[in-house]
């Protein structure tokens, strides 16, 4: 098995769909899944440890955990049935007895942020479900994007999106700044 962390909340290019991707420790592979908005802002709820005037359905049964003497040792990804992944929660009394329910990944992830409980994967899960991280390249675009900020000024900003503005009613047929082409 192979402990994940929450990379971050991502959008799918093509649906609009939000999906929650997860890191292996080695920042070599990541696994996105699927999701839907609220189980999207249930996530980023968890992982931004925001605390809201009440409580959200994943604090409630956290809160209900504890009330009940119970801990969540560990979320497991185990599987990958039609294309949907499949999850369970791993639960203890602090002696003997072990619980184990079966749980969306998605609210499985939500509660594992809020009691500080790891998300694990089986490995054949992570091997057929993940893709590429290139940490070289994510870092140069970071660096690239640091250095463009230091140079821009808010005056160069406001000024380039006045040519922008006024490029795009003219019916301006320049290519973009930096050299691209116009499709």
């Amino acid at each position: 098995m192979v402990e994940m962390r929450v990379a971050g909340i991502a959008l799918d290019a093509a649906s609009r769909s939000p999906i929650v991707l997860l890191r292996d420790p080695s920042g070599r592979r990541q696994v996105p899944i699927w999701i839907d908005q609220a189980q999207a802002q249930n996530i980023l709820t968890g992982l931004n440890r925001d605390k809201p005037p009440r409580p959200l359905s994943h604090d409630l049964m956290a809160s209900l955990l504890e009330a009940a003497g119970l801990r969540l040792e560990r979320v497991i990804i185990h599987t990958i049935e039609d294309n949907t992944f499949r999850a369970v929660l791993k639960l203890s009394d602090g002696g003997e007895r072990a619980i184990e329910l079966d749980a969306r990944p998605s609210d499985a992830i939500a509660l594992a942020l809020r009691t500080d409980s790891g998300i694990w994967m089986l490995e054949e899960v992570v091997a057929d479900a993940s893709i590429p991280v290139d940490a070289e390249a994510d870092a140069e675009d970071q660096e690239d994007f640091r250095r463009f900020l230091e140079r821009t000024t808010p005056a160069d900003l406001i000024r380039h999106i006045g040519r922008t503005a006024a490029e795009a009613e003219n019916g301006s047929e320049e290519p973009p700044e930096g050299g691209g082409a116009a499709d």
